[in-house]
């Protein structure tokens, strides 16, 4: 026992002289040792991209006009009611003096185009104003006035008293391109003058639902509301869009954001400066975008194009040897990517212009020279001769649907021409290929296979040359509205 006592009481010792041995060392300072520092050659001056933005930042600055407009809104009446308060009631709440007018107050932005005063903005910054006032960047005010509206691109001009102002250098929108840097201009939430800058993320986005005329450029430059009106710049400090709305689920800015496209504006604006109003071309077709389904059945090897749906009698189109089931892939050499690509083209065209346009006819191309003419006002179809009443059946049609033959009665519930011929479904299956194609109870079916349909007749003679399996292409009248659908007849 004693031996394992001393054993221990020696190691004991020994570890206990090592540690007093070497205090100092635990509790001593020593020199800190400096941290490496990595040389990060931080350069001295702005780079070349940097100085190009603020560069862009100080040339469009000036241009730029933040537009605060304001509108009387009146209180709608309550019209009179048997139930309603009188006597002392009805003095209690009129106590509350509640105004039956007041100021609406709202915020935008806009671009300084001309020297002397003229400016774009978005239509919806000015609509229905009483009052507009304009703040430019030296934060000097002035009272604007509309000199033009156009609804259906949602673009104005307006004008304020002024001169000698720096104005706007003018892009060419068609020249962008996808992943391009761009800067936009305006008043957030009337803090004043701000820039945001982004890239253009999309080209040619339509059916956005904001205006009748849709081009839109994309950007994920932050627009926020009192953006609007404001411009869209490149790095060169070119006008090359009119930020207009905005995509979000909040009200607040979430990466997508909309512009007018500068050739677009400035066809608008010229119009509007010179002519008080805008004037559009009209070629007299009616078209539809191609689906994947659509161009295989037209011999085509990618959807881009527009299909001729209708061609209006005595006009340009029509004259031009245009037919429906033509497919447009150019216009003035340029590739027609859809509907409104070729739409928006032609509305900007000069009217007594001529254009030409590449056209698909049965596997074959051509090409028309087609004039321009103004858009009518008012698009009528002349009344043509009654046709006889015609026996009512209901046949089974291709699979998910039945038809019948279109009488008078039909005809004038379905808003259809009375010289219309062609056979109405009457019933489409739920779940069916043909609700799943889009068919609807009260479609006038008036071509299978580009072969024509003015009966039930004509329908039940061409049902048994089509298998199961096939596509059939079929050409339909939804009230006047006519297109092209394809359908699989599975059974």
């Amino acid at each position: 026992m004693k031996k394992i006592t001393i054993v221990v009481l020696i190691v004991v010792a020994l570890v206990s002289g090592y540690i007093i041995g070497n205090r100092t060392d635990f509790f001593s300072s020593r020199p800190a040792v400096p941290p490496y520092m990595y040389n990060l050659q931080l350069p001295k001056e702005l780079s070349g991209e940097n100085a190009a933005f603020s560069g862009v930042a100080n040339v469009i600055s000036p241009v730029v006009a933040n537009i605060s407009t304001s509108k009387t809104v009146a209180r709608k009446d309550i019209s009179p009611n048997p139930h309603s308060f009188e006597g002392p009631l009805n003095d209690y709440f009129e106590s509350f003096d509640i105004p039956k007018k007041w100021k609406e107050q709202s915020l935008g932005s806009g671009v300084v185009v001309s020297s002397d005063g003229y400016i774009i903005t978005n239509n919806h910054v000015v609509e229905k104003s009483d009052e507009i006032k304009v703040t430019l960047f030296d934060q000097q005010n002035y009272k604007g006035k509309i000199i033009g509206t156009d609804p259906k691109t949602d673009l104005a001009i307006i004008k304020i008293p002024a001169t000698n102002l720096p104005a706007i250098k003018w892009g060419d929108s068609d020249k962008l391109q996808v992943g391009e840097f761009v800067l936009a201009f305006g008043n957030p939430y009337s803090l004043g003058h701000t820039v945001t800058m982004g890239i253009v993320s999309a080209l040619g986005r339509a059916n956005v639902g904001i205006a009748d005329y849709e081009d839109f450029i994309q950007t994920d430059a932050a627009i926020n509301p009192g953006n609007s009106g404001g411009p869209l710049v490149n790095i060169k400090g070119e006008l090359v869009g009119i930020n207009t709305a905005i995509f979000s689920r909040t009200g607040g800015y979430q990466g997508i954001g909309f512009a007018v496209p500068s050739n677009m504006a400035k066809s608008v604006m010229t119009q509007l400066m010179n002519e008080g109003k805008v004037t559009r071309g009209w070629l007299g077709i009616t078209i539809q975008n191609l689906t994947p389904e659509l161009a295989s059945e037209f011999n085509l090897k990618k959807s881009s194009g527009a299909l001729v749906t209708d061609v209006f009698k005595a006009s340009p189109a029509e004259k031009a040897g245009i037919r429906r089931g033509d497919v447009i892939l150019e216009i003035n050499g340029k590739e027609i990517r859809n509907v409104e690509s070729l739409r928006n083209t032609v509305s900007q065209s000069k009217v007594g212009s001529k254009i030409k346009l590449e056209v698909l006819r049965n596997g074959k191309t051509f090409s028309a020279n087609v004039g321009v003419t103004e858009y009518p006002q008012e698009l009528a179809l002349a009344e043509q001769d009654d046709s006889p009443d015609e026996e009512i059946t209901e046949e089974k049609a291709l699979v998910g649907m039945s038809v019948m033959d279109l009488t008078r009665d039909i005809a004038k519930q379905l808003g259809l021409s009375k010289n219309d011929k062609g056979v109405v479904i009457v019933k489409v299956d739920p779940d069916s290929i043909a609700e799943e194609a889009g068919l609807k109870k009260g479609d006038l079916i008036q071509e299978v296979n580009k072969k024509r349909i003015r009966d039930i007749n004509d329908f039940n003679k061409i049902l048994p040359g089509i298998r199961d399996g096939d596509t059939v292409l079929l050409f339909i009248n939804r009230g006047g509205n006519k297109f092209y659908i394809t359908l699989k007849t599975y059974s």
